[in-house]
């Protein structure tokens, strides 16, 4: 739909954009969910770090396609005027394409999950009420109600992090001229992607010697000492080394949040209730996250003192992180 995105149109534009995210979370939500289905708790932190892996290659493959399609048109056989416009709706296209044809091998290969009859019509009512019956689930379960408080906390600032990373580089950052700024700013999102391979690999391997809960507190610590980097961050080169230090620990921190929060729920067969509540979760963090960050930056007039504050959710997490008990993840 995007295609024929236009500032005439912008909000049939917007539309899809939203139906997009919709889609996207949702499908992120039941993709989680697979994890407890296809590995044993001792493989699923390195299954957890492959998956996010495996994501972040195929994200770097198709933006540098839609990147040289849009730099280059020419050499994709788009000419005349306005080629370049016309080479940022086909990259559009061709992410839509992208989630067909790998879509396809998802659903041929994955198990088909476990059907509920007579309930399609209340789908959306359903929804709700299981959210509601895995909240009074978390009640017998402590350990794993104190795990989704502290990733709560610390998702809160790794989603805002994630969210507002270009605009911090294009709104604090010295990059000296508008091409230089726009090429640095793509730079250090390939970069991030790239580094975020490394890192949920080397994260899976650290889990297992060390244990989840103590690499997802260190995790957090060396988020706050990234907070207090990018305070200081002037020249483009040291954007640069923080955005890969991002990058390690965001691919990380996902990778082994989500294989944590499986090895600690119940026996189940309704994995995608649990799996949606953690996205819930998220979700909640994000827009709770992202206001505040805005908030302290309008209050200060600084979004360097607005990243100073998400270091004390990281700080936080890392202690709710400590206050979960388990010899065998500890």
């Amino acid at each position: 739909g995007l295609f024929w995105f236009s500032l005439e149109h912008i909000e049939a534009g917007l539309i899809c954009y939203f139906f997009g995210l919709v889609g996207f979370w949702v499908s992120f939500a039941i993709n989680n969910s697979y994890l407890p289905d296809i590995a044993y708790p001792e493989q699923q932190d390195r299954i957890s770090a492959k998956g996010f892996s495996m994501g972040y290659i195929g994200s770097v493959i198709l933006l540098l396609i839609n990147l040289a399609m849009v730099m280059r048109p020419g050499f994709f056989g788009i000419e005349g005027e306005g080629a370049e416009l016309l080479a940022m709706r086909y990259s559009f296209a061709s992410v839509g394409i992208w989630w067909i044809a790998f879509s396809q091998y998802t659903f041929y290969h994955l198990p088909k999950g476990n059907k509920r009859v007579g309930e399609r019509q209340r789908v959306i009512l359903n929804g709700f009420r299981e959210l509601k019956g895995v909240w009074k689930q978390l009640g017998h379960e402590r350990r794993l109600k104190r795990y989704l408080g502290a990733f709560f906390v610390y998702s809160m600032a790794v989603q805002t992090v994630m969210l507002i990373a270009a605009y911090f580089g294009e709104e604090e950052v010295a990059w000296g001229s508008s091409e230089e700024r726009t090429i640095g700013l793509i730079v250090s999102i390939l970069l991030i992607q790239l580094v975020a391979i490394l890192g949920a690999t080397l994260t899976a391997r650290a889990s297992e010697a060390f244990g989840n809960i103590r690499t997802l507190v260190v995790i957090n610590l060396i988020w706050v000492l990234i907070c207090i980097y990018a305070y200081s961050v002037q020249s483009p080169m040291e954007f640069y080394i923080a955005a890969g230090f991002v990058g390690i620990v965001m691919g990380g921190i996902q990778a082994l949040s989500r294989s944590t929060y499986s090895k600690f729920l119940p026996e189940t067969k309704d994995t995608t209730s649990f799996f949606s509540f953690y996205d819930v979760a998220e979700k909640i963090g994000i827009i709770i996250g992202t206001f505040l960050y805005g908030f302290v930056a309008q209050f200060t007039g600084s979004m360097r003192n607005a990243t100073i504050f998400l270091g004390l959710f990281f700080i936080l997490g890392a202690f709710l992180l400590l206050r979960v008990k388990s010899k065998a993840l500890q």
